[in-house]
């Protein structure tokens, strides 16, 4: 049976509708459409017990924004994606008390490197809130893949909340879309936390306030789409046949933009930044490339 993966809430509200036919609501789901900073931007809020079971996602809001104007290289994109970044973030962050930055994923490899990446732009503070009393206590962790390390993330993440005490996390990794046409071009932000792994078929340990103590807020960017995936939605555009695609459960094949290397370095910048201004409201884009030198 053909599995379709997807982390992001956007598209398995949109798998949903296609199986229930489009005019159908769903109980336990408000999704609406808005523009911020020029982006398009999908809001999907899961409400109860019902949305979470025909969704598959845990309860909270989803804000997924379309940031596919950077490979276009339209005008102020780069700052308005940080604005608009920042502005989706301040809203779920408490409003005072430290915060604990985690990128999630594999450097070494480029498309579970959001994270990682993500802290070279991410401006921490815990050092220095007696010499800067007018920043915000901000840690950054790196925590690596239990392959690597013999650790969880979410032990990480954890071992590392429990010694700073942060009134909030904010976690980073690569995600796995339906659409190909979400490589790289969407921004998904979740007051729910995560679990990584799960949209390739390897669930780790969530991450999640029930398991932290604590809000925790995740940003992701879909880097990959399974083949299987991949395949059923061309087929469907090509008026194929999907019962027609071979079974290659288990076969750990995805597919990632070819431009991955230069797209995951801006995008873990545009996130950083964002992170940073949503964290430290006082500050513009040319401050913080003066301060992360």
């Amino acid at each position: 049976m053909l599995t379709i993966r997807t982390d992001l809430a956007m598209e398995a509200h949109q798998l949903w509708r296609e199986k229930a036919g489009e005019t159908t609501k769903l109980s336990g789901v408000s999704a609406c459409e808005e523009k911020l900073e020029g982006f398009p931007l999908t809001r999907v809020e899961i409400l109860d017990q019902e949305g979470e079971t025909a969704l598959g996602k845990p309860r909270g809001t989803y804000l997924t924004l379309d940031v596919s104007a950077l490979w276009r290289r339209e005008e102020d994109v780069f700052l308005r994606a940080v604005r608009a970044v920042a502005e989706l973030l301040e809203p779920l962050l408490p409003e005072r008390g430290s915060v604990l930055a985690a990128g999630l994923g594999n450097p070494a490899m480029t498309a579970d490197a959001l994270g990682p990446r993500m802290l070279d732009h991410l401006l921490v503070t815990r050092h220095l809130t007696e010499v800067l009393p007018g920043f915000r206590s901000v840690s950054g962790l790196g925590a690596g893949v239990l392959g690597s390390t013999g650790m969880e993330a979410a032990e990480w993440v954890r071992g590392a909340a429990d010694h700073v005490k942060p009134a909030a996390v904010v976690v980073v990794d690569a995600l796995a879309a339906r659409s190909l046409d979400r490589l790289c071009s969407s921004i998904q932000i979740s007051d729910t936390g995560l679990i990584p792994g799960s949209g390739v078929g390897n669930h780790r340990l969530a991450l999640n306030e029930a398991g932290l103590g604590v809000p925790v807020i995740s940003v992701g960017v879909p880097t990959v789409v399974s083949v299987e995936t991949a395949a059923r939605d061309l087929l469907a555009q090509a008026g194929g046949d999907e019962e027609k695609i071979p079974d290659l459960e288990g076969k750990g094949l995805f597919v990632t933009p070819d431009s991955i290397d230069s797209k995951v370095r801006e995008l873990a910048k545009v996130i950083g930044y964002g992170v940073d201004m949503a964290l430290q409201p006082g500050l513009e884009v040319e401050d913080l490339e003066a301060l992360l030198v």
